[in-house]
């Protein structure tokens, strides 16, 4: 199966997002890819501890993916390489696991994939979302 119809897949049957590293500014990629995907059926979630209890443009936010009040189908992450092991760590001890790690383009962990793959969570880096869903 190729890439272009595994993202298809992957984002017709996920619609609960957490974006790890959401920002409550307009004009930063993670808040403008946040109500890109919450104006297209997605249930968008922002996790980020400096915005917990926060609604910024129709998004909840959370300080932590546990926090997040129902099943994440895909965490979505916006933050630098060297956190990515942490977040995929995190992601894989949540009661429910999501069924995707989606790390944003120039965000890429060897280790993090590894993690991922070993917790049965699918993987796909340096991708962006938006792109790939507005191809589909």
């Amino acid at each position: 199966m190729t890439d272009k119809l595994i993202f298809r897949e992957m984002l017709k049957e996920n619609k609960v997002v957490a974006i790890v590293g959401f920002s409550d500014n307009n004009m930063r990629p993670s808040n403008r890819i946040g109500r890109y995907l919450d104006g297209n059926m997605f249930k968008v979630y922002g996790v980020n501890p400096k915005l917990h209890n926060k609604v910024i443009d129709q998004i909840s936010c959370f300080a932590s993916l546990k926090d997040v009040p129902e099943h994440i189908d895909i965490v979505n992450v916006f933050r630098r390489s060297e956190f990515l092991l942490d977040v995929v760590k995190e992601s894989s001890e949540l009661d429910l696991l999501p069924g995707a790690i989606w790390a944003q383009v120039g965000v890429i962990s060897l280790e993090a994939k590894e993690l991922a793959h070993q917790k049965g969570i699918s993987y796909v880096e340096n991708k962006c979302i938006m792109v790939e869903h507005s191809n589909i």
